[in-house]
């Protein structure tokens, strides 16, 4: 049985999705400082240039190299900027289901990059990769990201109570973690197949070549969170 996943490009009219590059540290470093980024990550704070030097050149290929999942550097067609980030994580392989978190740099919100590309990454999935089920979850205050969801045509399972913290900023400006509720959405293949026939994906091409190292651009795991502006959807639970 397949245990990792192919080493790909995925294109949409818009926007590439592909591996990280050394060349992504200072665009991902000023990405993972916004602060709504922090608000609903785990990721590091304040997020150092060594900190995304890890993850464009080490950690985020060890995801797909030891089969735990993939990471995608989405970015703009046109100009190459660096847009966000898609992460396929806590995959299981004799259920062939997977769970997906992302988020997007402040610039690029208010566009549907969000939902363009974690819906590529879903019918490249589920088309290619024979995958069954994938996973989002979601703070349970955060409306915008539920809108995300749905817009992708997941469809709402239930609550995790009291599960996951999110951080909230303090009148001296530091930060704090508060606990939330996670909403846990789920896609699987008869929901595209049902969905509105919108279909952002247009193929994509393996790079063989591309060396592989692990996860989270600061720890961004399970259920990271991004809004309908491509706030950040799902957090990690390290």
């Amino acid at each position: 049985m397949t245990t990792t996943f192919p080493d790909v490009t995925i294109s949409t009219e818009r926007l590439v999705l592909r591996p990280f590059e050394e060349e992504d540290v200072t665009a991902l470093a000023a990405m993972m400082n916004d602060e709504n980024i922090t608000a609903w990550t785990s990721a590091p704070h304040p997020y150092t240039q060594a900190d995304a030097r890890a993850w464009a050149t080490r950690d985020s290929h060890a995801e797909r190299a030891e089969g735990r999942g993939i990471v995608f550097a989405v970015t703009e067609f046109l100009t190459q900027r660096l847009v966000g980030i898609v992460h396929l994580r806590n995959t299981n392989w004799r259920t062939r289901a997977t769970e997906v978190g992302y988020v997007t740099a402040p610039w690029a919100r208010g566009e549907g990059y969000a939902s363009e590309s974690v819906l590529a990454v879903a019918q490249w999935l589920f088309r290619e990769q024979g995958f069954e089920r994938l996973e989002l979850r979601t703070a349970a205050d955060n409306t915008a990201s539920q809108q995300v969801a749905q817009k992708i045509g997941c469809i709402s399972e239930g609550v995790l109570r009291n599960a996951w913290t999110v951080r909230t900023q303090t009148a001296d400006g530091g930060w704090t973690d508060t606990r939330t509720d996670l909403i846990v959405w789920s896609l699987l293949p008869e929901d595209l197949d049902e969905g509105d026939g919108f279909d952002g994906y247009d193929g994509y091409e393996s790079h063989d070549t591309y060396g592989g190292h692990g996860v989270h651009p600061g720890h961004a795991v399970p259920g990271q969170r991004s809004d309908a502006n491509g706030r950040p959807v799902g957090a990690d639970r390290k």
